[in-house]
């Protein structure tokens, strides 16, 4: 019984210590002299490049992997991992069809309220992605492979680390101040100590839902990424400066997570 409670502490700690390599990122924020329209273009496409290679190798490989486990099968794997992402992209489509416009406004010199909406999208599908990827370590140290367990938890704090950029950046782009957009972006990297919790503690019941919850998350993020950061990126004069900040992006989540994945 000890054992087990020490199990579920240690899958506890180490996603929330991932989940904290969220603030590290975020901390970034106040390096930031000025926002031009220049910089928040390229910053936000190569957010967008993180999380585009964030959701398939963070996310449907894994997803897969866990089905396979499961079924024994890829094509069965696969298909609960494609369920899971059109849920998770249906769930974005359904929040972006309702998001009040009056609840982020901030004025008649701010930005206008479309592209607020599209920043908060863009956050709400970053934090939906934490708590997946908090189960995946904590499932990980109940599994019993404290090394595996620990080696995850690493790579996923390092991952964590643009991402936490990312928000605050994203946040900052609509006049927020440095400290709130440093602060939100610690609050969505604290799903993961959450998802933590419930995969060291239930792992009997996180572990089959793993294929459908990590497929959830990377469908949510494939539907901002596509129908509101890209087309946001595209609209000014930085469009080749916005293509490669997102291929950016992408490559150093691709590294990161085929080194320490």
């Amino acid at each position: 019984m000890l054992e087990e409670v020490n199990v579920v502490l240690l899958g506890a700690t180490a996603s929330l210590l991932a989940g904290l390599g969220t603030g590290v990122g975020a901390l970034g924020v106040f390096l930031v002299r000025k926002l031009t329209p220049q910089l928040q273009d390229g910053m936000l496409s190569a957010a967008a490049g993180v999380m585009l290679a964030a959701s398939f190798f963070s996310l449907l490989l894994p997803g897969i992997k866990y089905g396979e486990e499961l079924t024994g099968a890829t094509w069965s794997a696969s298909l609960m991992v494609i369920a899971g992402l059109l849920m998770g992209a249906g769930l974005l489509f359904g929040i972006h069809q309702r998001l009040p416009h009056e609840h982020f406004t901030l004025g008649r010199e701010g930005p206008e309220s479309a592209r607020i909406r599209r920043i908060w999208l863009f956050i709400i599908a970053i934090a939906l992605h934490n708590f997946p990827e908090g189960m995946a370590v904590g499932v990980g140290f109940a599994g019993g492979d404290i090394g595996n367990g620990t080696a995850l938890a690493l790579g996923i704090g390092l991952q964590n680390i643009p991402e936490g950029l990312a928000v605050a950046v994203s946040l900052l782009a609509i006049e927020h101040s440095r400290t709130k957009s440093f602060f939100i972006a610690v609050l969505t990297g604290l799903l993961e100590p959450v998802g933590g919790l419930f995969g060291s503690a239930m792992v009997w019941l996180a572990e089959p839902i793993m294929p459908w919850t990590l497929g959830f998350a990377a469908g949510a993020m494939l539907f901002i990424i596509s129908d509101e950061i890209i087309p946001e990126t595209h609209r000014g004069q930085f469009k080749t400066l916005a293509t490669f900040s997102l291929l950016g992006g992408f490559v150093v989540m691709m590294f990161l997570d085929a080194t320490l994945g």
